[in-house]
């Protein structure tokens, strides 16, 4: 079982190559109107990518950097992140993508009132919407921080709880929402991490659309390197660049003598835009 979001006491589980394109309007297919701003060009990367609980350090970075992962999600703050990030500065960030890895943000944000993991900060009913906002708010601080600039995504994570408990997952909603929302005013664009059997399946299968994310980022460990043939929601769903598949967890991988305990993901959605 994967550890990296969560703290050390783990997760609670509900259910028992390469390249760099700039897409100008992808990934706000499940969003409303965007401001008069003038958004960036989206960075897209399609191949595989990697997640690990603490951001590895630039020489295993370089190792690594062999062609088989392009791409790396970085858990960039929130207060239920559940590793230390003594490697994630904004110097690290530019030096990595030097090399030429594509950055993944994560922000692990505030979890469900019926969640069963226990957590640091979780909102309820009356909180999701003021949780939501100050939560994207910190979002966007740590990536502008980091050197990741406007335009770039921003995927909450979001573990997995009881999606057939209503008042809960409306919670869930109304905070996504209004996270996402926040996010599109400071030009951030809205990216989500679920589980394909509750969180994921929250937001595809919601029926009003509004302030959602556009890009979505599937747990599903069927261990296949795809992005479409398993996809399990409507196939027009989030086609334009805007999916992430984790397919396999607690990878434990050697490259140039640097040995990191992974999870494996496919990968063809929008990563960070530095520099």
């Amino acid at each position: 079982m994967s550890r990296h979001r969560l703290s050390k006491k783990g997760r609670y589980i509900a259910w028992a190559t390469a390249g760099v394109v700039g897409v100008a309007g992808a990934g706000f297919a499940a969003q409303t109107s965007m401001a008069a701003t003038a958004w960036p060009a989206q960075k897209t990367y399609t191949g595989r990518a990697f997640d690990t609980c603490t951001a590895p350090s630039l020489t295993a970075m370089k190792a690594w950097h062999t062609g088989f992962y392009g791409a790396a999600a970085v858990y960039i703050g929130g207060k239920n992140r559940g590793c230390a990030q003594p490697n994630l500065t904004k110097s690290w960030v530019k030096s990595v993508g030097t090399t030429g890895w594509k950055l993944i943000p994560l922000y692990v944000g505030a979890q469900p009132p019926c969640q069963k993991s226990a957590n640091p900060e979780k909102f309820t009913s009356a909180t999701a919407a003021s949780v939501g906002a100050s939560n994207a708010k910190d979002a966007v601080a740590k990536a502008s921080a980091l050197g990741m600039k406007a335009g770039s995504p921003i995927y909450l994570d979001m573990e997995p709880y009881d999606i057939a408990d209503k008042a809960c997952n409306d919670a869930v909603l109304t905070y996504v929402r209004s996270f996402t929302k926040t996010l599109r005013n400071a030009t951030y664009r809205g990216g989500f991490y679920g589980f394909s059997s509750s969180s994921a399946k929250a937001i595809a299968t919601a029926t009003n659309r509004t302030d959602l994310p556009g890009n979505l980022w599937y747990a599903l460990w069927d261990k296949k390197n795809t992005t479409t043939a398993d996809w399990p929601w409507k196939p027009d769903q989030y086609t334009d660049h805007s999916r992430g598949h984790q397919y396999m967890v607690n990878s434990k991988e050697t490259r140039g003598g640097h040995t990191i305990t992974v999870d494996r993901n496919a990968w063809d959605a929008p990563v960070a835009i530095i520099g």
